[in-house]
Order: structure tokens, then C-alpha cells, then sequence
């Protein structure tokens, strides 16, 4: 097996870290709408949260330009809108 189809095989280090930030964030929101956190306990948990949600951001933005570069893709891609049907009704 060549280091190559070993990288493939494998997450890479900042994927497992966004999957680890993206569930502290989900476990934070769930803590905060529960209501019962002291104010300044909320309010240290709140600006967690907003760390948490940019490292998010910005692991979710290398992994789009990742994917820009492996497709070829130079012009900016709204990865966030669907594409919109094509006169014919498909894509």
C-alpha cells in the first residue's frame, strides 16, 4: 500500500477536529437552551461557542477551497445554495 491510498484511507487531522468542535458546539447549545446556567457561566459558554463556530467556519472554508482545487474550480462556488434546475427541469 503506497503513503497515498493510506492518506485516503484516513481522516485528516483538521476533519476529526471539526467533527469534535462541531459536537461541543451542538452539546454547548443544548446546555444554554436548557435556561439554567448562571449568567456569567452563560456568558462563558456563549463566547466559547462563538470559538468553536469559527474554527467551524473556517475548517468548513479549507475544505471548499480543498475541493475547488481538486475539481479544478477557480471561480468562487456557493457551496451553501442548491444549483437550480436547468431549463429542462434537470441539473
Amino acid at each position: 500500500m503506497t503513503s497515498d491510498a493510506t492518506a485516503c484511507d484516513t481522516p485528516p487531522d483538521d476533519l476529526a477536529g471539526f467533527e469534535k468542535d462541531l459536537e461541543a458546539l451542538e452539546q454547548l447549545v443544548e446546555r444554554m437552551e436548557q435556561g439554567e446556567l448562571p449568567l456569567e457561566t452563560a456568558l462563558q459558554e456563549f463566547e466559547r461557542g462563538i470559538a468553536l463556530t469559527r474554527r467551524c467556519q473556517q475548517a468548513l472554508q479549507q475544505a471548499e477551497q480543498k475541493v475547488r482545487q481538486l475539481t479544478g474550480e477557480d471561480a468562487e462556488t456557493d457551496f451553501d445554495t442548491p444549483a437550480q434546475p436547468g431549463p429542462d427541469g434537470e441539473d
